[in-house]
């Protein structure tokens, strides 16, 4: 007797989920920090200039019943964001897409759209990183004077949380509804909240409007309300502890009011705030070769330094090595 068994057919052949699976992805998070962005541009320019105008020195003296006052000039300060070009592309080939066994323009839209989401984040990210007030962890025995002066034991302290909010009060920096805004590696997220006493994190407030939570908050904690996520700023290997770059990574947390940062664009040729999906030219002989990119000219700036504060710190659980 004869059985047909899978030795005898070719018909029993490996088998492939057509639905197509993506890398794990961060969310977005950055960009939504951004509150300045022209309202009345006047042209189309290479850079777009914001104009912030001073108040006037308090006038607490008497005046004089017989004399006028004595004028006194306004001033004025600017801020500029030039815009720059950014963009990716991919191109497929028409064999792959003849004979793949996903929709691979389908994928390739995908891929090059979450480029284009991660890659802004990041260029804001990194201008929000590079602001001029910082204040350096205090978890360790004595408190650090730059960043490559930081040591594995000067992690996050909750101290650090109330000192920058004390700073950003102080120069009057206008909240979010109340609060103003953190950004914090789960690294320093660990250690803050490991930190223990009656002054250290207590549970996060539980909010009663649940749409008023931003994507990965944690908590409320002494007037911030805080966003976990592994974008914020870490320099790999920053630090020996010792005043030169080593084997010590160093975490940014970022926090903020209102205005903090700026953000310009092109207003022609279809762009905008956000990057443009672009299909180029086809250009080969035989039509093969099909690009699909992204594209956006615009750029970010600093609107107002005092309303962006940075804690540089290390981790108990990061690279310390």
């Amino acid at each position: 007797m004869a059985y047909t068994q899978t030795s005898s057919l070719s018909t029993d052949q490996a088998a492939f989920d057509r639905l197509a699976y993506f890398a794990l992805r961060t969310e977005l998070l950055f960009d939504a920090a951004v509150e300045v962005q022209p309202t009345q541009q006047a042209m189309p320019g290479s850079s777009v200039t914001f104009t912030i105008f001073n108040d006037l020195a308090e006038a607490t003296s008497a005046l004089t019943e017989t004399s006028d006052v004595t004028a006194v000039a306004m001033g004025d300060s600017q801020v500029t964001v030039t815009l720059a070009e950014y963009g990716n592309a991919v191109l497929t080939t028409a064999k792959l897409r003849g004979t793949s066994f996903l929709d691979v323009d389908t994928v390739a839209a995908n891929v090059v759209g979450y480029n284009a989401g991660i890659s802004l984040d990041s260029i804001v990210r990194d201008v929000i990183a590079g602001g001029s007030n910082v204040v350096y962890g205090g978890g360790g025995s004595s408190t650090p004077t730059s960043r490559t002066t930081i040591a594995a034991e000067d992690v996050i302290e909750a101290n650090d949380i109330r000192k920058v909010t004390a700073q950003l009060r102080g120069a009057n920096v206008p909240t979010f509804n109340g609060m103003y805004m953190g950004y914090i590696h789960p690294d320093v997220s660990y250690d803050l909240r490991s930190e223990t006493g009656a002054a250290a994190w207590r549970d996060p407030h539980v909010y009663v409007d649940t749409d008023m939570i931003y994507n990965g908050e944690i908590g409320a904690f002494e007037g911030v309300r805080f966003i976990e996520t592994p974008r914020a700023k870490l320099w790999a290997d920053a630090s020996d502890g010792a005043g030169s770059a080593g084997d010590i990574d160093v975490y940014g947390t970022h926090i903020m009011g209102r205005q903090a940062i700026a953000k310009a664009h092109s207003i022609v040729d279809g762009n905008g705030p956000m990057p443009k999906i672009v299909r180029g030219p086809v250009t080969d002989t035989l039509e093969r070769f099909q690009p699909i990119g992204w594209y956006w000219l615009g750029g970010y700036g600093r609107f107002r330094e005092a309303s962006l504060r940075r804690i540089e710190s290390s981790s108990s659980i990061g690279a310390n090595a």
